[in-house]
């Protein structure tokens, strides 16, 4: 089996738990959320030879280029967002990577939603899933998500039946299927709420996200907003709501 160790980088954005998880899976570093003094003991003890990142937010890339000159190890961007990536690192890739393949003792798995670039990591039966799921709350989708894609993510996995989850903020998930069902059933519920709240008359983004969240918005607000327009697109897309919405955002 291959060895899984996590370390949680504190980063500068409102993130969940104030922190980034890099992992080091083997010889693989994955998602260099910044630099620490734990991250360079482990990079060096397993003497990393390839760097990968899930999605190229900036809360996930922000020690890539550090790394890469540290180490000197091969750098690998998801071929149809090498650009992205190299907008994102300032770090031309020097390989590729898509569905299927594999980087180092990892295999790719395709998972945009989060973002469009998104992917999860296979290693043995765990699994490295970036910003797809997280084991307390749910996973917001911004201006460069699709709902409708994410959803698709969340039901691939699942099909897969993982045996641990590693996601990009937080603790391991140890009952995968339970947890991944659960996220699918909140969105579910949310994807209700909105719908309902456009039906009863709510006519701004404002007031949709007024409609669907009971809880306090006031540190999450952006965040919320964001996955609302995003359900919108997705009913707008299906023909639930009017093409209009999905210019909310």
């Amino acid at each position: 089996m291959v060895a899984i160790r996590r370390v949680p980088v504190p980063v500068d954005a409102p993130v969940p738990t104030g922190t980034t998880n890099s992992y080091v899976a083997g010889d693989a570093l994955v998602d260099p959320a910044a630099r620490t003094a734990r991250l360079d003991d482990l990079v060096a003890e397993a003497d990393v030879a390839h760097i990968v990142c899930t999605h190229t937010h900036p809360d996930h890339v922000g020690a890539v280029a550090h790394y890469a000159e540290a180490t000197d190890a091969t750098v690998w961007a998801h071929a149809p967002h090498a650009e992205r990536f190299e907008r994102a690192t300032g770090v031309a890739p020097d390989r590729m990577f898509r569905e299927s393949a594999s980087v180092g003792p990892l295999d790719v798995v395709a998972t945009p939603g989060h973002a469009p670039d998104h992917v999860a990591f296979a290693c043995d039966d765990a699994y490295l899933v970036g910003d797809l799921a997280r084991a307390d709350g749910s996973v917001a989708i911004g201006a460069d998500g699709d709902m409708r894609a994410y959803l698709t993510s969340l039901r691939r996995l699942y099909t897969r039946d993982p045996d641990r989850l590693y996601p990009g903020h937080g603790a391991p998930i140890d009952r995968p299927r339970e947890r991944l069902a659960a996220l699918l059933a909140h969105r579910r519920e949310r994807e209700a709420r909105v719908l309902q709240a456009v039906d009863t008359g709510a006519a701004t983004l404002d007031e949709v996200v007024d409609a669907a969240y009971d809880a306090d918005l006031t540190d999450v607000r952006e965040h919320a907003t964001a996955t609302v327009a995003a359900h919108l697109d997705k009913l707008a897309v299906e023909g639930r709501v009017a093409r209009a919405w999905r210019d909310a955002r």
